[in-house]
């Protein structure tokens, strides 16, 4: 039993560090590859993705097929994560920091509540709201203390809607998640996710796939952010969401910004200051309010997902 939960806390840190580097990663192979676009980047990951887990799931007896009543939410699910969502974090990625990035995109369990009220009428906590004020300030600390707003906007509001197109995606995902594993939805979602974007990338960017370097590094870079943090970040988080319980699997989420930061700094992509350290200790401390129980009866116990890193 000890090995068993050992190795789960083993698993669901290495997911977090593969989350909280994808940031860094895709920001890296946009800095390194001028002629990189967006949908060139989603598509390969995707592609890596696709071709790993549908034989891996396919040799292990795994692969659940959508029943007949069941497509329409799987296109819709593929629709939301990874085809607007991708598109909207991988752009504010292009534009501002990576570590900036992952600050925001881990904020999204603290809106998922505010979905779940609006769409099932579930009671928010009172610690929740003290959690999402504390989580918006840290942010501003690091627009403050270096990002700035001027210039980067564009990328804010990207990053935005990838929040808000997650908690839509969360509201959909109670259609079909009794009825399927959290690594299958995941597969069939990455599936249907790279015949979204398939035809949108050879008819927008098909003809920059020529003046890509195909370096050892891009398609080292590729390859971790399609193998690992595509693929086997999402099988250990849930391995750990099956032997710790989903809450608790998701407070290790809260420490994604700080590997993406340490990953950033590490490789000169950016230089540390106190204002982004300060920032990034108030986000998550904001997170780790939020899911504090509340004294309130029959309020809502909060998200039971966690944040994706891409």
């Amino acid at each position: 039993m000890r090995n068993r939960r050992l190795l789960t806390y083993v698993l669901i840190t290495a997911s977090v560090v593969f989350w909280g580097i994808s940031f860094i990663m895709t920001k890296e192979l946009f800095l390194s590859e001028e002629q990189m676009t967006v949908t060139v980047l989603i598509t390969i990951r995707l592609a890596i993705a696709s071709a790993v887990m549908i034989p891996l799931l396919a040799l292990t007896r795994q692969l659940q097929r959508i029943r007949r009543e069941d497509v329409k939410w799987f296109l819709l699910l593929a629709l939301c994560e990874p085809f607007i969502y991708h598109l909207c974090e991988t752009n504010g990625v292009r534009l501002v920091s990576g570590s900036l990035a992952s600050v925001i995109i881990a904020t999204i369990p603290l809106f998922v509540p505010f979905g779940m009220w609006a769409a099932y009428r579930q009671r928010l906590r009172m610690p929740l709201l003290v959690g999402i004020v504390l989580s918006l300030a840290g942010v501003f600390i690091m627009l403050l203390g270096g990002e700035g707003l001027s210039g980067n906007l564009q990328g804010l509001l990207f990053l935005g809607g990838a929040v808000v197109i997650a908690v839509v995606y969360t509201l959909l995902l109670v259609k079909v998640v009794d009825h399927y594993s959290p690594l299958v939805v995941t597969t069939w979602q990455n599936v249907i996710g790279l015949a979204y974007f398939l035809p949108l990338m050879l008819v927008f960017d098909g003809d920059t796939l020529p003046m890509l370097s195909w370096s050892p590094k891009m398609l080292g870079l590729l390859m971790v952010l399609g193998l690992f943090c595509s693929t086997l970040a999402y099988a250990g988080y849930n391995y750990g969401v099956r032997n710790l319980g989903a809450s608790e699997a998701c407070i290790f989420n809260n420490a994604i910004p700080i590997f993406s930061l340490i990953a950033a700094i590490a490789i000169g992509q950016e230089e540390f200051s106190w204002s982004k350290a300060v920032g990034v200790v108030v986000v998550i401390a904001g997170v780790v309010i939020a899911q504090l129980p509340s004294r309130q009866r029959g309020s809502f116990e909060g998200s039971e997902g966690g944040v994706k890193g891409e």
